[in-house]
């Protein structure tokens, strides 16, 4: 492939000069024009204090920007003057700082180091980093912006840097670390549908999705490595399914081919559409194959379509009413509870707005969202029903799909109570992401789950997942009858006004602690195209997703 994320190559800066002593640039932040640290500096960092000064009480409270300031520079110098042990030793972690900045040098190959300043922000404090990646012979600059946050120690409230990872770097996470050599992982070229390439520039949101192809492809296409900077990830990372990230490329590797499903026409719609949003993002596949034709998220760096795990809220309800409707609990036409209030498991749920619908018929419920009526039907469930559906129908929550990249596939625990309740109408601990969404929404389009690939199981002989059961003729009609309704009259008609055909929808809202506004969900399906979306703290799913799916179904249902 060859294009991955890099970081933009910038003309080589050595660093300042006084005296004999590299000065660290800190521009903007009250520290001073320069911030030298001479050969008393160490004594000055570890001085000890005299007895009088221990006796003192322990300082607390805000952090003045004195102290900001100067902690600041005690790292910012240290680090880029390699004096790591100074360095470590200003953080509040001086054991993990001191192996993550001793690999900086050693194992990172990166000298020539300049650290910039920018405008603090109360105790956080921006800053820039310029250097040289150089491994036997090869050189090229690395240029890249991060940030640090000033902490008081709780035992004598000395300000040192909070650390971590993400301060030597923003693409490493704790316990990842920094190596430029010979990777270990030929690149790779991805191909779209009609023989494209597939490139980051053009398509900002797959940089992850670039990164997961060439991690399982690279070594089984043929390609040849190359020599490069990259973010190795540790334990917690790969527990993420996060892959190892190429930061610079000092020598080109041979990069080998893999075709992938997504429509170079879709993908260009789906990043246009999430880029207008904050924290969007957005999966279309073919319900007739299981193909992914479009995948984009806003923020470019964890796949939140592929791997989020997020409360769906009522686009949950499509899953729950599969199970309502087949145990007899109820049907599209029939009259249906929906008061404005159902206590189960000691609490009290209700209704967006508290509505409620007299004499109502189910169909009414599910085009309205009516939380209620779901909720009622909790007494007659056991605690495993709802679990045992999702896996069973829509082949959710097992953790056995094999996409082609990494992929998070669900999560419908088994729970009583209140939290039983609450799952059936996508709360409580059930956990979803696009890709999911558009799964079940696919899965009512043709009557039997197909699971979503992004490269061909032919190309690696890998075995797709597979649900045990699909439902019977009655029950998947009367889903696509609610699922008809609800885009046409319920609280998917504004979304979906332009959209015609054989169409469904269904809207969700997600309540998430200390967010002001709800996560906004919208599941639906036009023709052979399905698709799913998620706006972060946006509002009404209606509203924020809707537009965002509805175009990816005009252009491709």
């Amino acid at each position: 492939m060859g294009n991955r994320r890099r970081v933009a190559e910038r003309r080589k800066t050595n660093p300042a000069v006084l005296g004999g002593m590299i000065a660290v640039v800190l521009g903007g932040t009250g520290i001073g024009v320069y911030a030298l640290l001479g050969s008393g500096s160490a004594a000055e960092n570890g001085a000890q204090s005299s007895s009088s000064e221990k006796a003192k009480s322990v300082k607390t409270g805000p952090l003045s920007a004195t102290e900001v300031t100067t902690a600041t520079r005690e790292f910012l110098t240290a680090w880029q003057q390699g004096k790591v042990t100074e360095a470590a030793a200003a953080t509040d972690d001086t054991t993990a700082a001191k192996a993550l900045l001793a690999g900086y040098t050693k194992d990172a190959h990166i000298k020539d180091v300049t650290v910039t300043a920018g405008t603090r922000t109360g105790a956080k404090v921006p800053f820039s980093v310029k250097g040289t990646v150089s491994y036997k012979g090869t050189s090229k600059p690395l240029t890249y912006d991060s940030a640090l946050t000033v902490v008081r120690r709780a035992e004598d409230g000395k300000p040192l840097v909070e650390w971590h990872s993400a301060v030597v770097h923003p693409d490493l996470k704790d316990g990842d670390t920094l190596v430029t050599g010979e990777s270990g992982t030929p690149p790779v070229k991805a191909l779209d549908r009609d023989g494209g390439e597939l490139t980051e520039d053009e398509y900002p949101s797959l940089g992850s999705v670039l990164d997961g192809l060439r991690e399982k492809y690279g070594e089984k296409a043929g390609g040849k490595a190359g020599i490069e900077l990259q973010v190795i990830r540790g334990k917690e990372s790969k527990k993420a399914e996060l892959s190892d990230k190429t930061l610079v490329e000092l020598s080109k590797g041979t990069p080998g081919t893999v075709e992938t499903t997504l429509s170079p026409t879709l993908q260009a719609a789906a990043e246009k559409q999430v880029a207008a949003k904050s924290k969007a993002s957005v999966v279309a596949l073919r319900p007739s194959t299981g193909e992914i034709m479009a995948v984009a998220n806003s923020s470019h760096g964890f796949n939140i379509a592929f791997q989020g795990s997020l409360a769906p809220g009522s686009t949950m309800k499509v899953i729950t009413s599969s199970l309502l409707i087949e145990k007899g609990l109820a049907e599209a036409d029939k009259e249906h509870p929906c008061p404005k209030y159902f206590t189960y498991g000691h609490w009290k749920f209700q209704n967006d707005d508290k509505f409620e619908i007299k004499g109502g018929t189910f169909k009414a419920s599910f085009a309205r969202s009516c939380n209620t009526a779901f909720i009622s039907q909790a007494p007659e469930l056991d605690n495993d029903s709802l679990t045992k559906q999702a896996q069973q129908v829509f082949g959710l929550s097992l953790n056995n799909w094999s996409v082609g990249v990494p992929t998070f596939d669900g999560s419908v625990p088994v729970q009583s109570q209140a939290q039983m309740a609450a799952s059936l109408i996508g709360q409580g601990g059930v956990r979803m992401n696009p890709l999911n969404m558009a799964s079940v929404s696919a899965t009512i389009k043709t009557g039997s789950f197909k699971q979503p690939y992004l490269v061909d199981p032919s190309v690696d002989d890998r075995t797709l997942a597979k649900a045990s059961r699909t439902m019977s003729a009655s029950s998947l009609s009367q889903l696509r009858e609610l699922m008809s309704y609800t885009a046409a009259y319920g609280t998917a008609a504004e979304a979906m006004s332009g959209v015609t055909g054989d169409v469904g929808a269904k809207t969700g809202s997600a309540e998430v602690d200390g967010q002001k506004k709800p996560n906004g969900w919208f599941t639906a399906y036009r023709g052979d195209l399905a698709a799913a979306g998620v706006v972060q703290a946006g509002g009404h799913g209606g509203e924020t997703a809707g537009p965002i799916v509805a175009e990816l179904l005009k252009l491709g249902g």
